[in-house]
């Protein structure tokens, strides 16, 4: 093989390499950086084409060794440049750690390399077929940088740490729950900054490294409030951020039939999102949302810190009533134990919403926001991008987005804003979903069941990807809905192209919930 020809193998074995290597660690960044949850998607869902066409070259390339270069250099380029175009919902970020791991495994890829050509006669097909390897490689490399990792997460812990400690006059409100927590803080933020100076975590930074983060990036000493989402995958996990912030005052928006791959009951999930609540200190606040069953139901609530809110509930300490739907404004009024509050308006539609808001109003009294003040923030909170936000596309259809990782009551809460939706004349309700995942033994059921409840709310039924399909179908099927109503698609562009072409003026759509690119 000349030298010109070896140039080009190695440019387009690396290109392929960094192609594969890139979809890897997403992979694993989007599992959390969790090998267990990693092993799960990989075995499911890795590639099949890569593991073929890989294979049937190294074989190729054994039978024919140095005369199958130019074909090993083709195909290398053919499935690089497929992987590379691809446009993924959720990208990778290219964080410190995710550069070490390119580094590390670069370094390794190299020595096997170099070793293979030393002791390997034909090394050609080893080399190729070492492409098969690749989540080995990336989780070789991982392991590799833990002792790394973890000096780093200590340092950087330590930091944030002091930095609290050196606040003492600092109020932290911790926000967890199974879903409504991010919009909670994000209300709750601009309710509480008509007084305050206010600090939050950004986006869904919810973990301990996300909080960490936040602190030493963003947390100033004129800060007043800060305001720490918290998530939570396993037990434990909204204790380790409690123990980093100490919040004094915590809200529960939800305990609900979420990631029970990992939690596998719904009492796995109220223990640890009250977590936050244990942790609060004695004359302490927790708020809490009493719609919610497995929190109606708790012993939380013959303690003397928490305060109930609800919209249904007529026990709750807060709760929302005389709400009106407007074509522009949500009306409602707020009751208490000490009386009715009226004049309340909002952009924002749905029970949920008002939940949240509701958590918002408990808190802002806590700290003493005028009422005035909160009226003036909850009229001009903006809706937030894909948590039930409604909007006019052109055309005159209207789309309901709450494509933000749905749940069975969140999804309740969406089907009731569509089938309440005042309609045009001719317009149809429509429903797009994939249903819900990581719900462990209980998924199959539970989307049945929102089949069944979309058969309630809906005209037209899209169902995408393949990993509920069955399931919801069914459920509509059940529910008596017309089969020829429902229509599977394979991926959501699939389904945009079939709404661009059967929409209606007066139609509306609901999103409902969008699958991250480690389930199809």
């Amino acid at each position: 093989m000349n030298k010109i020809l070896v140039l080009i193998f190695l440019a387009a074995y690396a290109t392929l390499w960094f192609a594969m290597l890139r979809y890897d660690i997403m992979m694993y960044q989007q599992n959390s950086y969790r090998f267990s949850r990693y092993r799960r998607w990989l075995f499911k869902s890795y590639k099949p084409q890569w593991a073929a066409t890989i294979a049937a070259l190294a074989i190729a390339c054994w039978i024919l060794t140095d005369n199958v270069t130019g074909l090993a250099i083709i195909f290398m380029l053919y499935l690089a440049w497929q992987e590379l175009k691809v446009k993924y919902k959720k990208p990778l970020k290219y964080t410190m750690r995710v550069i070490r791991l390119f580094i590390t495994a670069g370094i390794l890829t190299v020595a096997a390399i170099v070793l293979s050509v030393l002791y390997i006669p034909h090394f050609m097909p080893a080399v190729v077929l070492g492409l098969l390897a690749m989540p080995v490689l990336m989780l070789g490399a991982d392991l590799i940088n833990k002792p790394i990792e973890k000096y780093i997460v200590h340092r950087y812990y330590r930091e944030a740490q002091q930095m609290l400690a050196s606040m003492p006059h600092l109020t932290v409100i911790g926000v967890t729950g199974s879903f409504g927590k991010t919009s909670t803080k994000n209300y709750l933020y601009r309710i509480l900054s008509q007084k305050y100076n206010v600090l939050m975590t950004p986006g869904n930074y919810n973990t301990t490294l996300g909080v960490v983060r936040t602190v030493r990036e963003q947390l100033k000493p004129y800060h007043d409030i800060f305001i720490v989402e918290m998530g939570a995958k396993q037990p434990g996990d909204i204790r380790e951020i409690c123990d980093l912030v100490h919040p004094s005052i915590g809200i529960v928006t939800a305990v609900g039939e979420m990631h029970l791959e990992t939690f596998h009951t719904v009492e796995n999930i109220r223990r640890t999102k009250f977590e936050l609540l244990d942790s609060l200190p004695e004359d302490g606040m927790g708020v809490v949302n009493i719609d919610s069953e497995p929190i109606a139901a708790s012993d939380i609530l013959h303690d003397s810190r928490i305060t109930t809110y609800a919209v249904h509930n007529s026990a709750a300490d807060y709760r929302a009533t005389d709400i009106n739907y407007t074509s522009k404004f949500t009306d409602f009024s707020v009751v208490t134990r000490q009386g009715a509050r009226t004049g309340y308006a909002t952009q924002l539609a749905g029970r949920g919403n008002i939940l949240n808001l509701l958590a918002a109003i408990a808190v802002a009294d806590r700290l003493g926001v005028e009422e005035t003040l909160q009226k003036r923030a909850i009229r001009r909170l903006e809706q937030i991008e894909h948590r039930l936000s409604i909007n006019r596309a052109s055309g005159g259809i209207t789309v309901i987005d709450d494509a933000y990782n749905s749940n069975p009551a969140g999804a309740r809460m969406a089907l009731e804003v569509l089938r309440d939706f005042a309609l045009d004349i001719g317009g149809r309700r429509i429903v797009v979903t994939p249903g819900f995942v990581e719900l462990g033994e209980r998924q199959a059921e539970l989307n049945r069941q929102f089949g069944r409840d979309m058969a309630k709310a809906c005209d037209v039924a899209v169902v995408v990807n393949l990993t509920n399909r069955d399931a919801i179908t069914e459920g509509l099927t059940e529910a008596g809905f017309p089969a020829e109503r429902i229509h599977r698609m394979a991926s959501f562009a699939e389904a945009s192209e079939f709404l661009q072409r059967v929409l209606t003026p007066g139609d509306v759509i609901l999103y409902e919930n969008d699958l991250p690119d480690s389930f199809k």
